[in-house]
C-alpha cells in the first residue's frame, strides 16, 4: 500500500468544542467578567454592539429598508436574497422539519487566486494572490438516493462553498455546462419524471425508464442536455477527472460599478476522462463507493485533487452578439468564441472528520453571493435562488442551518433574526429589530462603497410588462446539440449511440421511443437517429429540422479526447504475480511508477505473500479476485517462468487480463509473461506491450497509460468475452 503523506492543515476554520467543565468556577466572578469569559470560550455567543448589519452568510447589508423591485413602484424581484432570507427565517421560526439528502461525498481545501482581478470584480477572495480562502466541495449524483451506486449514468453535482472574509459564496453547479430545462417552473416536472416511477419505485439511480423519456421527448429544450447525459460525461472515471460548470450566466462587478457577464468553469489538473459503460455497470455492483473511495484515498495519499477556476467573460455591450441567448441555461458559450480566462486554483487536501456533520449537513444555495458577484435574469437561476434556501430549511430542520459548523461563515453574521428550531447562538442585547435605539442602533447598515461596503445589487435598468412567456431567443433547441455531437471523436459518437440504444431499449412504450428518435434525434443528427432507430428496430427518420446558422460548427474543447492531462500522475497499476515471479521486474516497475507519481498494487492469486524466483517473500496488497481489474488504470504481468505458468492456469488471473483488454487499458507483459498472448489468443497492439525491465519498455507502457484508453482496440475488443 502507498505510504500516507502528511496532510497540511492550512485553511482550516476555527471550531469551538467547549465543555461545561471549562466554565466551572465562574460563580465567583462578577457579571461582566463572567460574560467576557463566556465570550472567549463560546464563540457562538453573539454581541451586535458596534457591528455591521449582515446576512446569515456574513455579507454586509447596505439597505435594509426596501425590497428589490423593478422600478420604485414595480414588482418585487425573486432574486432579492436579502429579503428572502429575512422573511424565510421569520416564516419558519416555529416550524421544524427535515428530510433526507441525496448521495454525495466531499472534501475540504482552499482556493487561491493567481493575481489581483480587481479590474473584473471587487470580490475580495479574487484580490490577494497570497491568501488562501477555505473551501468545502461536495460532489453528488442527481437521481438516486444515498444508497445508490457512484457509477450510474447521471449528471454529477459540483458544489463549492467559499468561506470568504466577506461572507460565504456558494458556486452550485454540475459536471455539465447546460441543463435540461430553461425555466425553474419546470424543475418539479423534470425531477418527478427522472425519479423512480411512482408505482414500483424503480429504477434506482438511473434514467432508463418511461417517465423520463416521455418527458424529455415532449420537451425539446432538453435535447442538448440529454445528449450530454448520453455521452461519456455521465460516467466519469473519478470525481477528480470531472470538469465543473456554474451553468448559468452570472455577473462580476468591479469597484467602479462596471459589470461583465461570466460563465464559471472548473478544469481538473488530472484531465477529463470517463469509464466505459460495461466498466461502470460492473463497478456499481463490485464497488458501490468507487468514486467516494477514490476521492478519499487520493487525499490520504497526497494526490490532492486540483482544479483551475476560470471564467468566460462577455462585456455587457456584447450580450446580444451571439446566435444564442446568454440567459438560456440549455446553451453554452463555445470556447472558440470566448476562451476561458484562468482566475485561480482550488486544491482539496483534507477529508471530513464526520460524514454526517459535514458532508450530509452542508447546505449550498446559489443565492449565497458576496459583493462583486451578482445574478443574471436566467429564469432557471432566478427560481433556484428561492428553491435551494427553502429546501435547506426543510432538510436541516429550520432556518438556522447557517449555524451548523460546516455552514458557518468565517465573517460575523449579526442581524435581528432570532429563535426557530435548532438555534444555537446566544444573542445579547434587547432589540431584535432594525432600526433600534435600545441597543445603540446596532447592528447597523453598511453603506455601499467601492471596497468593504455593503452588498449592492447591480442597478440593471428594466422596463417591461409582467408576462408569463419565453423569449423567442430561447427557441432554438437543436443547434448546440448538433454542435456537441459533431465535436465528438468517432468512439465518443459510438458511445452516445450505444447509450441512447440501451436507455431507450428499456422504455416499454413504443410511441415514446419513436417520438424520441423522430422528433428529437432526427433534429440533432440524422445519422445518429438512424443508428439508434436500427438498434431499436424502428424505421429510420428521413428528415429533421433545417439547422440554424451557427457561428461554430465544431468545438474541440467539448471532446474529452482533447482534455487529458498528458501524465500518469495518480494512476493505479495492478501488478499480477504468483510464486516464482521475477522480483527484480516488480521492483523496477515500482521505482519507475514512483518517479511518475503513479501507484502500484501487487496482486496475487490469494491474499497470501508470493515468493520470488530468488526466494524472497513479497506481501501482496490484495487478491486478484478481491481487487478486480476495473479498479485499475493499467495492468503489468511480471515475468518469472513458474509465476507465468501458475497465472496461465488461473481462471481469475486470465479473466483479469481479458477484462482489462476489453476495457481498452494499457497492459504490459514482462519477460515470460509474453506467453499469455497465446493462452488468451490476443495480439500485441499499441497498448498491449511485450517487453523487459528497461526504461524503454516502461516509457512505452506509461505513454499508453497517459492516453487513458487504447481506442484503436475498441472494435476488436468488443468480440472478446470477459
Amino acid at each position: 500500500m502507498a505510504t500516507k503523506k502528511t496532510t497540511p492543515t492550512a485553511t482550516t476554520r476555527a471550531s469551538s468544542n467547549v465543555s461545561h467543565s471549562q466554565l466551572a468556577g465562574t460563580d465567583t466572578l462578577d457579571r461582566g467578567n463572567t460574560n467576557a469569559k463566556l465570550d472567549s470560550l463560546e464563540p457562538f455567543r453573539s454581541d451586535a454592539t458596534e457591528q455591521a448589519l449582515r446576512t446569515n452568510q456574513g455579507v454586509k447589508i447596505s439597505n435594509n429598508q426596501n425590497t428589490l423591485k423593478v422600478g420604485d413602484r414595480g414588482p418585487s424581484l425573486l432574486e432579492d436574497f436579502i429579503m428572502r432570507e429575512k422573511i424565510t427565517h421569520f416564516d419558519h421560526e416555529r416550524i421544524p422539519e427535515r428530510i433526507v439528502h441525496a448521495r454525495g461525498t466531499a472534501a475540504h481545501g482552499y482556493f487561491q487566486t493567481y493575481e489581483n482581478h480587481a479590474a473584473l470584480t471587487k470580490a475580495g477572495f479574487l484580490q490577494d494572490p497570497g491568501k488562501k480562502t477555505p473551501v468545502f466541495a461536495r460532489f453528488s449524483t442527481v437521481q438516486g438516493p444515498r444508497g445508490s451506486g457512484d457509477t450510474v449514468r447521471d449528471v454529477r453535482g459540483f458544489a463549492v462553498k467559499f468561506y470568504t472574509d466577506e461572507g460565504n459564496f456558494d458556486l452550485v453547479g454540475n459536471n455539465m455546462p447546460v441543463f435540461f430545462i430553461q425555466d425553474a417552473i419546470k424543475f418539479p416536472d423534470f425531477v418527478h419524471a427522472v425519479k423512480p416511477e411512482p408505482h414500483n419505485e424503480m429504477p434506482t439511480g438511473g434514467s432508463a425508464h418511461d417517465t423520463f423519456w416521455d418527458f424529455v421527448s415532449l420537451v425539446p429544450e432538453s435535447a442538448h442536455m440529454v445528449l450530454w447525459t448520453m455521452s461519456d460525461r455521465a460516467i466519469p472515471k473519478s470525481l477528480r477527472t470531472m470538469q465543473g460548470f456554474g451553468i448559468h450566466t452570472f455577473r462580476l462587478i468591479n469597484a467602479d460599478g462596471k459589470s461583465s457577464f461570466v460563465k464559471f468553469h472548473w478544469k481538473p489538473k488530472f484531465g477529463v476522462c470517463s469509464l466505459l459503460w460495461d466498466e461502470a455497470q460492473k463497478l456499481a455492483g463490485k464497488d458501490t463507493d468507487f468514486h467516494r473511495r477514490d476521492l478519499w484515498e487520493s487525499i490520504e495519499t497526497g494526490d490532492y485533487p486540483e482544479w483551475e477556476f476560470g471564467v468566460q467573460i462577455v462585456a455587457e455591450e456584447d450580450e446580444h452578439t451571439f446566435d444564442f441567448d446568454l440567459l438560456d441555461p440549455t446553451k453554452l458559450i463555445p470556447e472558440e468564441l470566448v476562451p476561458v480566462t484562468p482566475l485561480g486554483k482550488m486544491v482539496l487536501n483534507r477529508n471530513p472528520d464526520n460524514f454526517f456533520a459535514e458532508t450530509e449537513q452542508v447546505a449550498f444555495c446559489p443565492g449565497h453571493i458576496v459583493p462583486g458577484i451578482d445574478f443574471s435574469n436566467d429564469p432557471l437561476l432566478q427560481g433556484r435562488l428561492f428553491s435551494y434556501t427553502d429546501t435547506q430549511i426543510s432538510r436541516l430542520g429550520g432556518p438556522n442551518f447557517h449555524e451548523i459548523p460546516i455552514n458557518r461563515p468565517v465573517a460575523p453574521n449579526h442581524n435581528g433574526q432570532r429563535d426557530a428550531q435548532h438555534r444555537t447562538t446566544l444573542d445579547k442585547g434587547r432589540a431584535s429589530y432594525e432600526p433600534n435605539s435600545i441597543d445603540g442602533g446596532w447592528p447597523k447598515e453598511t453603506p455601499p462603497g467601492a471596497q468593504d461596503g455593503g452588498f449592492e445589487t447591480y442597478p440593471e435598468r428594466l422596463e417591461a410588462h409582467k408576462v408569463r412567456r419565453r423569449s423567442e431567443s430561447f427557441a432554438d433547441h437543436f443547434s448546440q446539440a448538433t454542435l456537441f455531437f459533431q465535436s465528438m471523436s468517432d468512439h465518443e459518437k459510438e458511445h452516445i449511440i450505444a447509450a441512447y440504444s440501451f436507455e431507450l431499449g428499456k422504455v416499454e412504450r413504443t410511441w415514446i421511443r419513436e417520438r424520441q428518435v423522430n422528433e428529437i434525434l432526427a433534429n440533432i443528427d440524422l445519422k445518429l437517429a438512424a443508428r439508434v432507430a436500427q438498434n431499436l428496430g424502428l424505421p429510420a427518420p428521413t428528415a429533421g429540422t433545417v439547422p440554424g446558422k451557427a457561428a461554430v460548427t465544431q468545438s474541440p474543447a467539448l471532446s474529452q479526447v482533447n482534455l487529458l492531462s498528458g501524465t500518469i500522475v495518480s494512476r493505479k497499476v495492478a501488478i499480477l504475480a504468483a510464486n516464482g515471479v521475477d522480483g527484480a521486474a516488480i521492483a523496477a516497475l515500482k521505482k519507475a511508477l514512483e518517479v511518475e507519481g503513479a501507484h502500484a498494487r501487487l496482486l496475487g492469486p490469494t491474499s497470501a505473500p508470493v515468493t520470488t524466483a530468488d526466494g524472497k517473500h513479497l506481501a501482496v496488497d490484495a487478491s486478484m479476485e478481491g481487487m478486480p481489474s476495473i479498479a485499475f488504470d493499467a495492468v503489468f504481468v511480471a515475468g518469472g517462468d513458474e509465476s507465468v505458468k501458475a497465472l496461465s492456469a488461473n481462471g481469475v488471473a486470465l479473466h483479469f487480463v481479458l477484462e482489462a483488454y476489453k476495457h481498452l487499458k494499457a497492459i504490459a507483459l514482462n519477460g515470460e509473461a509474453k506467453q499469455l498472448l497465446d493462452v488468451l489468443h490476443l495480439s500485441a497492439d499499441e497498448g498491449l506491450l511485450v517487453g523487459g525491465n528497461d526504461s524503454k519498455a516502461f516509457k512505452a507502457f506509461f505513454a499508453a497509460m497517459a492516453q487513458h484508453r487504447v481506442w484503436a482496440r475498441e472494435p476488436k475488443a468488443k468480440a472478446v468475452p470477459a
